[in-house]
């Protein structure tokens, strides 16, 4: 929905309808939040006061707990306020409610036209979590884990399709934690993984050729809103038997155009490679 017509909870027609429950103080703060994304994006304090009809004092106080808790933000230097980052963190977070849903059908295809294990992955946080997988058809298959935490998001193919697309800053922080080498291809140093990651948003695709487990080969792309911030993440692995330079391109093919999919959905196009 556009943000010039965003339909509104409160502002002075719930405060006139004398609903016993609602909350004057919350009301008023949902109010100053749903304005200034209408007025664009930013607004001043004497705005903000005239378009919802309280008193410049009432907004002051309203617009320092709103900004203490992220909501909210001052611009530096200049009298106006911009909405703040929580509010997109919480975005995110309903997204990933709605992922697993949406992404359903494409994890199926994806499950039916190679025949491999098909995980679902999004952020919390700085945490990669697999939020669903489909078990591969084939009589033999590979253990790539279960729902959850990913322990080692540096050295799957998902995690560093999801990596590839953060600013860098972030995903320092979470190399920080530690680069555990589990195989001989494991990537354990930040150079050399930042020198990979490039290569991801060059090709729109990441690839872990035995990197987390012997003999397990995967292929995952991220899924990325209209601003190209990371939603989550599709991947595929096959042992490496199958992995023939046919079978893993099917496999990129089937990846990246469910990615490509999903990220429309999401509002964005065309977003897999630089």
């Amino acid at each position: 929905m556009d943000a010039m017509t965003l339909p509104r909870a409160g502002g002075k027609a719930s405060a006139r309808n004398g609903d016993r429950h609602n909350i004057q103080s919350v009301d008023r703060a949902l109010l100053l939040l749903e304005t200034i994304a209408e007025a664009g994006g930013e607004a001043t304090l004497t705005d903000l006061a005239n378009r919802t009809g309280l008193n410049i004092s009432t907004c002051h106080h309203l617009l320092a707990t709103l900004i203490q808790r992220g909501f909210a933000a001052k611009v530096s230097g200049r009298r106006l306020y911009t909405l703040g980052t929580r509010i997109i963190d919480l975005g995110h977070a309903c997204l990933q409610v709605d992922l697993p849903r949406r992404a359903q059908p494409y994890l199926e295809a994806i499950n039916r036209n190679t025949g491999e294990t098909v995980h679902l992955a999004g952020l919390q946080g700085d945490a990669v979590i697999t939020l669903a997988l489909r078990e591969a058809i084939h009589a033999v298959r590979v253990d790539t884990g279960k729902v959850g935490r990913q322990a080692a998001p540096h050295a799957t193919s998902i995690g560093k399709a999801m990596l590839a697309w953060l600013p860098e800053h972030e995903t320092r922080r979470i190399l920080s934690r530690g680069m555990k080498r589990f195989t001989e291809n494991t990537i354990t140093e930040v150079p050399d993984f930042l020198d990979a990651l490039r290569r991801v948003r060059r090709d729109g695709y990441a690839l872990d050729y035995e990197e987390y487990l012997p003999g397990v080969v995967c292929v995952g792309a991220a899924i990325r809103d209209q601003a190209g911030t990371v939603i989550g993440g599709i991947s595929a692995s096959t042992p490496r038997m199958r992995a023939t330079e046919e079978h893993i391109a099917l496999m990129c093919a089937e990846i990246c155009a469910a990615t490509r999919a999903l990220s429309t959905e999401f509002g964005g196009a065309a977003l897999q490679a630089e």
